[in-house]
Parts: C-alpha cells; sequence; structure tokens
C-alpha cells in the first residue's frame, strides 16, 4: 500500500505530480516560513485509485484520520468540537490549476450544536451563521446535488424581503433562518437530511472534490487547455481561518505584477470582512489592494514583503490569495499566474532585466500562440465613439459579436457561425461552455481577480469586469446601460478589453502595434500598445533567431506574399503553388489546353500560359533575392479549373429544353468534365500522374522557372529556384519526370548561355514515398513534407468531409486530444516523416528535408519538426513569426519552463 496523505510540513513545489499544485505550493510556503494555515494533502494517487476502483483506497480512511488526529492536536481543539469547533476547507488541487472547475467546501465541521460553540468564542453569532449557511450551502450543491440556483433563489428573496442589498446586510437571525431553509431544501431535493457528524462530512466533502475531477466543466477545460485526463486531483484539508469576522478581517486575491499587461506594481483585489470565494465568484464589487495599505498597515506591509519574497523564490509572476483574520494575515494559496500573451512577454523581458532569469529562460516562458494573439488586430480608436459603458479591462483584445445571455445561447449561436459576446452579471464555473464560444465576456460585477477574469485571462479571450452602472436582465435578455439605453439580446457589441470599454455595433480594426512593427519595423499608429509589449517581442524573436537550428519558410505563391514574407522573417519559399496561377482570367487558357484535340493545339495553349507563368516566377524570384524558393509543378487535377458539371449540364439541358442551339464549347467543356470526372479525385489523376499523362506541361512549367532564373541572372540578382516534383509513390515516376525538367535546363541554359541548375525534389505526401525513402533520396535533392495530405492517406481520411462529419465527436471521445490536421500526429504521420528522414539519409546524407504543410505554423508540431531532424518549416506568412519563435524554443536545453496552465 502506497502513501496517500502528505502533511504540508512534508512535501514542497517538486512534488506537484503527486500533490498538485495547490497542495506543492502550499508546502513550499510553510518550507519557507510563510504563516500558512496547517492541513495536510490527499494526493492525487488517492484520486486515480478512487476513480479506478469507484471506492476508497485501502488505508486511505485511516490516514485522513492520523493526519487530523495530529491538526486537532496543533489546534488545541478537535473537529466540530461543540464548543470550540475546528473547521476545515476542503479544496481541489491539480498538478496544474484549473481555476474554479472543480469544488470547495468551506467550513466543514460545523452542525447544529458546534454553530453556538463558534459564536460565543468569536464573539459574533452572525459570522457564526454565515459560516454555516455557507457550508450547508456549498455542502448541499456540491456533494448532495442539489441545484446551486435554488439555494441562490432563497438567499436573493431573503434578501428581498429584508431590503438588504448584500448578503452583509443581513443579521444572525436571518441567517440562521436561512441554513434552516437551505436544510429543508435539501431533504425535499434528496430525502437526506443535512450531516450532522463532522467526520461525515469530511468524507463526503473530500470524495466530491475527487469526483469533480470528471465533471463536465472540468473535462471541458482540460481540453481547451490540454492537460490530461489521466492526472487526477489532490484534495488539500486545511485549518480554516476566516476573513469574515468583521471589519478588522477580509480576503483578497494579489499578483506580484499585473498579469493583464506584465507591469510591475501592486496589483489585486480586496474584500474587507468576506470570505475567498466572495473575491473570486465576483458577488460584491473588491476595493483595490492598495486600498488595504489605508485599512490595515501592519498586515499590508507584510503582504508585500511575502510577494516579493515569492516572486524572488519562484522567479516568476505569483498569483496568491490570502486572508486577514482579526489583523493576522495568512497565506493561503500561491501559484505561477495566468497572464495574458502582453503579459507574458513584458514579464519574460523584465525578469530577464532583473537578472531572476535567463535570456533562454525567457524565451521558454512565451509561446508562438501567444505571439499570435499579439498580431491580432486592435479596434481603431479613432472610429469608437462614446461607449455604452466601462468597465475594468480585465483581459485585452478586441471583438466583436452579437450580446448573448446565457451560457447555452452562447454555444448554440457559435455552432451557428455567429460571433458571440457572453453578457453575465457575474459567470460562474458552470458558464465555462459559453465562454469558450464567446468572442469576449462582459460582467456587471466582480473585479480583476474574479472568476470571469480569471479563466478569460487563461484561455486568451477578450473579457471587461465590473462594468456597474448596467443592470443585466438575464430573464428579459437585455441590458440596460447607467444612462437608459437598452441593449436587447442579438444586438452587435464591440468589446476592448485593453481600455475596459463597451461600443455599440461593430468598430473597425487595425492593426496591432506588434503587426506594425514586424511588417514595417515601426509601432507608430492609432493603438497605443505599450512599448515594452512591442520590445519585448522583437527580443524575444532575436533571441529565438539566434539559437534556432529550423530554418523558416513561408508558403506563398504571389510576390506580394513573398515579400510580405520576408519582412516577417521568412528565410525562402517554401512552397509556391502553381496551381494558383492558372485562376482567373487564365482559366481559359487552361481551357484550350483540355479541349485541345491534337499535339499542335495543346502547344499553342502551352505557349500562351508560359510567358504569364514566367512573369509570376520572376516577381517571386526578386522579391526573395538570394534566398531559396521552392515551387511545386501542377497537383490538383485538371478538371479543378473546368466549370461546375452540374452548372454546365443543367445549362445545355435548359437551352436544348427552350429549342435553342446549343452551345459548342460549353459541349465540350461538359464532355471534358464527364471525361475527366472521378469518384475521388483527390487521389486521382493529380500531381506527378498529370505531369505524366498530358504532354508538355511539365516541359512549360519548367521552362517558365528557369527563363525567369535566367532573366533575374542577368538583372544581376541571385535566383535560387528549387523544383518540386508532387505526390510521388514510387521513384519511377520522379525519375521520368526528372528527366524532362533536367532536359529543359539543359535546353534553356544552352539556349541562354547562362548556366540553370535548380535543386530537383519531390513532395512526400503518400505513406508509401515514405516507407521508400531511400529509393527516391538517391534521384532526389530534397523532400517537403506535404503532412496535410499525407495525414490524410495515413489515416484515410478526406479532409473536407469528415472534419464536418465526426471530428467534433472524435475530440469530445478523446480519439483526438488535437485534429490532426492542426498538429500532427506523432505516433502515426509523425513516424513516416521520421522514417522517411532516416532512410533518406542514409541513401543521401546531405538530403534537404523540410515541411510545406499547415503544421509548419504549428507550435506544437515545430517542436516535433526540430526533433525529427528536418532543416525547415514552411508556413503561410503570418505565421512566420510564429514558426521562428517556436524553432527557437525548440532548441533550447529546457529544463522546467514557466507553466501557468
Amino acid at each position: 500500500m502506497g502513501r496517500y496523505v502528505y502533511d504540508f510540513t512534508d512535501g514542497g513545489r517538486e512534488l506537484a505530480g503527486l500533490l498538485g499544485g495547490k497542495g506543492a505550493n502550499l508546502a513550499e510556503m510553510t518550507r519557507l516560513g510563510l504563516p500558512v494555515p496547517p492541513g495536510f494533502t490527499l494526493t492525487t494517487e488517492a484520486c486515480r485509485a478512487y476513480l479506478e476502483t469507484g471506492a476508497e483506497p485501502a488505508g486511505l480512511a485511516r490516514e485522513v484520520s492520523a493526519h487530523l488526529a495530529g491538526l486537532e492536536e496543533g489546534a488545541g481543539r478537535r473537529l466540530g468540537q461543540r464548543d470550540d469547533p475546528l473547521l476545515v476547507s476542503v479544496r481541489s488541487g491539480a498538478r496544474f490549476s484549473m481555476p474554479g472547475m472543480m469544488e470547495t467546501i468551506l467550513d466543514v465541521g460545523l452542525n447544529d450544536d458546534s454553530v453556538a460553540g463558534l459564536a460565543k468564542v468569536s464573539g459574533s453569532a452572525r459570522f457564526a451563521w454565515d459560516s454555516y449557511r455557507r457550508l450547508v450551502q456549498m455542502f448541499g450543491s456540491t456533494v448532495m446535488g442539489v441545484d446551486a440556483a435554488l439555494f441562490e433563489g432563497a438567499l436573493e428573496r431573503l434578501k428581498e424581503l429584508r431590503g438588504a442589498p448584500d448578503d452583509v446586510h443581513l443579521d444572525a437571525a436571518d441567517l440562521s433562518g436561512l441554513v434552516e431553509t437551505y436544510k429543508e431544501l435539501i431533504h425535499r431535493e434528496t430525502g437526506e437530511d443535512f450531516p450532522q457528524s463532522p467526520t461525515h462530512q469530511l468524507r463526503r466533502a473530500v470524495l466530491a472534490v475527487f469526483d469533480s475531477w470528471n465533471s463536465e466543466r472540468a473535462r471541458l477545460y482540460r481540453h481547451r487547455e490540454h492537460i490530461p485526463d489521466d492526472l487526477g486531483t489532490a484534495v488539500n484539508v486545511q485549518r480554516m481561518v476566516f476573513g469574515n469576522l468583521g471589519p478588522d478581517s477580509g480576503s483578497g486575491v494579489a499578483f506580484t505584477r499585473d498579469p493583464a499587461t506584465g507591469r510591475r506594481g501592486l496589483y489585486g483585489d480586496y474584500l474587507p470582512d468576506a470570505q475567498g470565494e466572495d473575491v473570486v465568484a465576483g458577488i460584491r464589487n473588491t476595493v483595490h489592494l492598495a486600498e488595504l495599505e489605508h485599512l490595515d498597515p501592519h498586515s499590508y506591509g507584510q503582504l508585500r514583503a511575502h510577494m516579493r519574497a515569492l516572486e524572488q523564490h519562484y522567479r516568476d509572476l505569483c498569483d496568491i490569495e490570502f486572508t486577514i483574520e482579526r489583523g493576522k494575515l495568512w497565506m493561503l494559496q500561491t501559484r505561477v499566474g495566468k497572464r495574458t500573451a502582453e503579459a507574458a512577454f513584458t514579464i519574460a523581458a523584465a525578469l530577464a532585466d532583473e537578472g531572476l532569469i535567463s535570456p533562454d529562460e525567457a524565451l521558454a516562458r512565451v509561446s508562438g500562440e501567444g505571439l499570435a494573439r499579439l498580431m491580432f488586430p486592435r479596434f481603431d480608436a479613432s472610429a469608437t465613439g462614446d461607449p455604452l459603458t466601462r468597465g475594468l479591462p480585465a483581459s485585452p483584445g478586441a471583438a466583436v459579436g452579437a450580446a448573448v445571455f446565457d451560457s447555452a445561447e452562447a454555444v448554440r449561436r457559435h455552432a451557428a457561425g455567429e460571433s458571440v459576446v457572453l453578457v453575465r452579471q457575474e459567470t460562474n464555473p458552470d458558464d465555462l461552455p459559453g465562454m469558450v464560444a464567446a468572442r469576449a465576456v462582459l460582467t456587471s460585477r466582480g473585479g480583476k481577480t474574479s472568476h470571469a477574469a480569471v479563466v478569460a485571462r487563461g484561455m486568451g479571450k477578450v473579457c471587461v469586469c465590473g462594468a456597474d452602472d448596467l443592470v443585466v436582465d438575464t430573464e428579459g435578455r437585455r441590458l440596460t446601460t447607467g444612462d437608459g439605453t437598452v441593449i436587447e439580446e442579438g444586438t452587435v457589441l464591440s468589446v476592448d478589453g485593453s481600455a475596459g470599454a463597451v461600443y455599440a455595433g461593430a468598430v473597425p480594426l487595425v492593426d496591432s502595434a506588434v503587426m506594425r512593427r514586424l511588417e514595417n519595423g515601426t509601432a507608430d499608429g492609432a493603438d497605443e500598445a505599450p512599448d515594452a509589449v512591442v520590445g519585448a517581442v522583437t527580443r524575444a524573436l532575436e533571441n529565438a533567431d539566434a539559437v534556432r537550428r529550423l530554418e523558416v519558410r513561408a508558403n506563398a505563391d504571389t510576390a506580394e506574399d513573398a515579400a510580405r514574407a520576408r519582412r516577417f522573417g521568412a528565410q525562402g519559399i517554401g512552397l509556391c503553388r502553381t496551381e494558383h496561377m492558372f485562376l482567373g482570367e487564365r482559366r481559359r487558357l487552361v481551357e484550350r489546353m483540355i479541349l485541345a484535340v491534337t499535339d499542335a493545339d495543346r502547344d499553342r495553349a502551352l505557349d500562351a500560359l508560359l510567358p504569364l507563368q514566367r512573369g509570376d516566377f520572376t516577381g517571386i524570384l526578386t522579391a526573395m533575392d538570394g534566398l531559396p524558393v521552392t515551387i511545386r509543378l501542377l497537383d490538383p487535377p485538371l478538371h479543378e479549373f473546368l466549370p461546375d458539371r452540374l452548372a454546365l449540364a443543367t445549362r445545355l439541358a435548359a437551352a436544348e429544353a427552350r429549342g435553342e442551339v446549343v452551345d459548342t464549347h460549353d459541349a465540350e467543356l461538359l464532355a471534358a468534365v464527364n471525361r475527366m470526372h472521378e469518384e475521388n479525385p483527390m487521389l486521382g489523376l493529380r500531381g506527378v500522374r498529370l505531369g505524366l499523362v498530358v504532354p508538355g506541361l511539365v516541359a512549360m512549367q519548367v521552362r517558365a522557372i528557369a527563363e525567369a532564373v535566367v532573366e533575374r541572372a542577368r538583372a544581376g540578382g541571385k535566383p535560387r529556384a528549387e523544383i518540386m516534383v508532387p505526390l510521388v509513390g514510387d521513384v519511377a515516376e520522379f525519375r521520368l519526370v526528372r528527366e524532362e525538367v533536367d532536359r529543359v535546363l539543359a535546353e534553356v541554359s544552352a539556349a541562354s548561355g547562362i548556366p540553370v541548375a535548380c535543386p530537383v525534389g519531390t513532395m512526400i505526401e503518400l505513406p508509401r514515398a515514405a516507407l521508400t525513402a531511400g529509393p527516391i533520396a538517391e534521384v532526389a535533392e530534397f523532400f517537403s513534407f506535404g503532412t496535410n495530405d499525407l495525414t490524410q492517406t495515413t489515416w484515410g481520411f478526406s479532409r473536407d468531409d469528415v472534419e464536418a462529419a465526426f471530428f467534433s465527436a472524435y475530440l469530445d471521445k478523446g480519439v483526438f486530444s488535437a485534429s490532426p490536421f492542426e498538429t500532427i500526429d506523432r505516433e502515426g504521420v509523425g513516424r513516416l516523416v521520421e522514417t522517411a528522414v532516416t532512410e533518406g539519409r542514409a541513401a543521401r546524407p546531405a538530403l534537404e528535408t523540410g515541411v510545406c504543410g499547415e503544421h509548419g505554423g504549428d507550435p506544437e508540431s515545430v517542436h516535433f519538426f526540430h526533433s525529427a531532424g528536418l532543416d525547415y518549416v514552411s508556413c503561410s506568412p503570418f505565421r512566420v513569426p510564429v514558426a521562428r519563435l517556436e524553432a527557437g524554443r525548440a532548441a533550447l536545453d529546457q529544463g522546467e519552463p514557466g507553466d501557468s496552465r
């Protein structure tokens, strides 16, 4: 039998996997000598054993009893003691922070007898009955399964009856009556009485917290944050300290730096005469933490000292929960704090400047996903007008959507493709599905450390909290602003989480300061983003560029895209798709080539396309002068360049029905479409097969490339064109095309007098190509992995069909942790990539390898490609900075980077 329970004096943050983040950090603060109420932790192993079997693991009850006895001995009183009760809190604490997603029960140990003893020893009957009603309410909903709204409804009716604006204005008699109302409600809903045995309360509370690991909202949060489902949660049992004992008591949440902006300075919320859940729930509006200096200077000074010590110790932003009990400060929790993308970059740079972390550690603490968020547009300040309301800027960014007033409606509209803003008085954990679906969250109550603010920041959602001039009518599905303006559900709102402002209608967007810096080297403009953020991003990218091994190229098909990619730091073009050059007005020329009856007709059509292709390639080679440009020969089936089959047939049939002369060209097109029709075009006549079947097509494209190289060389440029053959499945296919490529290159070289040497390689996008990479590498000079098609052909998926059909179900059921089209499937597709690299380099040691699928810009996939030994990744121009950053992070010999999940 293993050990399942640890005292706070036994652990430390190195045991976070066993004790959970909260338990490990409570033990760490205890080790540092900070004022932590004593307690003990039931491990994640105990949780996993319980969830696997449905029963408490053997020996757990005995260990809990022994540690409880030690807690009682230290306190000099027993759990639930009639005349002076020891009370405990029971809190969840997983390895990674999941704010509000699992359960907490406070004041465990109170019952009908000990509430009188608590009133006597505390000198406050109101406090005792307030504590008891909190226990009955939490226990009833969390442990016994009573709808929490029933308790809230009873409380609201009592406040309305008494004319009380909040629960602080209810007296002891009110709260005593409320306890009885709650107990009757529990009996009516469950058939059980509220348990009076303190040890029974403790046991059931612990098991309820274990069970909450598998609650729907916890599962949804883990899925979004990529937290494994098999970790389990620890449970922390801790002696209660009380912030609701009067004006000399209170509770608060503090951060060592601003988690929204990263600025140094005191940051947080405080609520006098309140327990901690009142602060995070946003039920009452808090005061800024700075007010504590006036309310309790001694505790304020202690708190500041502890915050400095914790940041120095953890070398990161720390999130702290504390309670002051009649002038005595207690530290209830610390963790590495969740932060916005803006704060992550700013804090990492600042901590490096202060010498707390190295530049490489600073790079490890930011992410490509965060950089992408900073590149998103912002509202145009010149076009906003007067705001409907202002609140606290809880999570930055700009979002536009239709106002909705409950989570279910947000989910419904989001599923229908509509952008929404979730509007609530305050959010609670049950609102998580709506928060995930919404573009922004707006609340009329709560501070910057409320549930809405903390969860929104963690998810990168725009959030404005505490807009207290709003009256939010959830039943009527409307809100009323301070000046009387009524906003009905469905009305479009623009939410500025950076300024804390909300506007009517859709406000125009402009590039962010970070985007302008990346685009043109300056952050000037209407957006007033702090210089610190732009500077921090610039430094992070410079550091990433200095340490990364992977090159980063771009997928670009026009000179304009190529130029933009180069400004973003691309080191070449990894994929230039020539099929995009055959659209628009050129489609008629492609039709002529397809409809050609004789070789001469086909040659004339190809001759007309040649100068157009040459001009395209010349422009791209000019934009990328001196850098490699990998040009893929035509890949899609030719029928994609012809009109829709059904539309053509309908048009011809209608003409015949009207007795009109059928258009000869349309008839020829329909015949061609019917001739080329395929049941599964993705696996049909495309790629290298097309080049082998359609005479002259490869030669025309290669000649255009070679002549563009000659033109650039004559102009004094340094063109570096590379020719890529798509969809090769067998080395014989590649050899045949390679012979034609070499022949055309030699002809152009001889005719121009300028040597044209273009490396010729292939796109690995079929499993057979990956498994026969050795023979292919003997004649191919580079491999570029087309991971989009390689994923389709490995899984047997048609992406266009399966993503809408069942991917959401696969994600929900855990078949995928992420879509294999977004993040590389390491076990399947990844193994094919590794096999191809290994066998290809065995045949050709200097073989260059890269990836040009969408995975090239996915942060997690970039790390895989680094470990697989690829030479470069290629992605859309917008993702180039993201890939640069992640390539640098992948190159680091990382220890344990700050993880604020």
